[in-house]
């Protein structure tokens, strides 16, 4: 039988191999600021623990490798997902020496490289399957409760992590809340006035050029700059317009963050919208006017249902650009998961950080498949609406 390799599942296969085989799996630290010893993953797991993970490693690496079927290969991916998962729990354990609540272990690069291998095998199985967008969005709550289901197990309690987590977890809801907060709230205001402000650029198209090219601008300030720049102008309207204070605006905190991704958000919303309507076929609108319908039923009816899925993709866009975004807040009192983050850098405590960077990136990778599968379910129906 004469295998064929798979192109993609070559990198995949030497990233895994790399990981398993020259890279630390998990590291021993005396606390949780000094450096530790790292181990590989035969030394950080009880020797039957550490074969039953190389050998299923080494088999999912193997389909990896040759054209298997999508299906076989979503197993295997999410089998060694599963596999690293859980035994990076047990290495928690089995390195902690007994009696030591000093001691931190964690996930060493091996681990993080291993885990970005199959992560992207199962997104490859799952591309390759094809399957529907609301399927999509049902393996995504799949794989939330799945690791909703770890955490309540406590087989990561011992890691690092966790108990960075166990100290903070009052502050971690409440600083995800603010996070949430700035990343939804700057991108609901940006589309109330983007969309609008779209809809006039691609009616008036001498404002456009003008338009575009002011956002275009803001863009180009560093997104600290901007955050810098609006703290004066900011602390003057706290300080000389009534009400503001109490409303919330300050030079320092959630208001200048709020206002900085409100204006970051501008841009692709409006570029998207004028981008949108110059898609619509002029034979529709033609149709659409020769059947009596106003401007405002045509924009409202035709135009706006058929550039949605444009639109869509701008909402994308600035959601995980904000969510991404929100993490740098924190550097002038705006919170977010930030927090963590830069306290980390200022403790050299890298547990603490990843605290504040792993849920920023989960956050940001579930938005965009949710909003993808959104955008897929428009684009069918825009496709059905010009076909009618």
């Amino acid at each position: 039988m004469r295998f064929r390799f798979d192109k993609l599942g070559i990198v995949i296969a030497v990233l895994a191999i790399y990981g398993l085989l020259a890279s630390p799996f998990a590291v021993l630290k005396p606390n949780r600021i000094l450096q530790g010893q790292a181990k590989t993953v035969l030394e950080a797991l009880p020797p039957l623990a550490g074969g039953v993970l190389v050998a299923g490693l080494a088999l999912a690496i193997v389909i990896a490798l040759v054209r298997a079927p999508a299906t076989l290969r979503l197993i295997a991916a999410v089998s060694a997902l599963t596999g690293l998962v859980l035994a990076m729990g047990q290495a928690a354990g089995f390195l902690t020496p007994d009696g030591n609540t000093y001691a931190r272990v964690s996930p060493a690069s091996g681990f993080w490289i291993l885990l970005f291998a199959f992560a992207l095998l199962t997104a490859d199985a799952i591309t390759r399957l094809q399957p529907p967008p609301w399927l999509r969005v049902l393996l995504l709550g799949a794989a939330a409760v799945a690791i909703g289901l770890l955490f309540v197990s406590g087989s990561w309690n011992g890691l690092s992590i966790m108990k960075e987590y166990a100290g903070r977890a009052d502050v971690f809801w409440s600083e995800a809340g603010n996070h949430v907060k700035l990343a939804l709230g700057s991108l609901v205001a940006a589309s109330i006035v983007g969309l609008p402000l779209g809809v006039l650029c691609h009616r008036v198209r001498w404002l456009r050029a003008s338009v575009l090219n002011l956002l275009n601008l803001i863009q180009t300030i560093p997104s600290i700059a901007l955050f810098g720049i609006l703290i004066a102008p900011l602390a003057w309207i706290a300080a000389n317009v009534p009400g503001a204070s109490e409303a919330g605006i300050r030079g320092i905190g959630t208001a200048p963050a709020f206002v900085a991704l409100f204006l970051y958000s501008l841009l692709p919303i409006v570029a998207n919208t004028v981008v949108g309507l110059s898609g619509v076929p002029r034979e529709t609108n033609e149709a659409a006017r020769g059947i009596g319908m106003t401007n405002r039923q045509r924009l409202f009816q035709v135009e706006i249902p058929l550039a949605l899925p444009v639109i869509l993709t701008a909402i994308r866009i600035v959601l995980v650009q904000n969510i991404g975004m929100a993490t740098i807040a924190a550097l002038i009192g705006g919170g977010g998961f930030g927090v963590f983050v830069f306290q980390g850098i200022g403790q050299t405590a890298m547990d603490l950080v990843l605290l504040g960077a792993v849920p920023t990136v989960a956050l940001a990778f579930a938005a965009a498949v949710v909003l993808d599968a959104l955008i897929e379910m428009n684009s069918r129906v825009a496709k059905g609406g010009r076909a009618a």
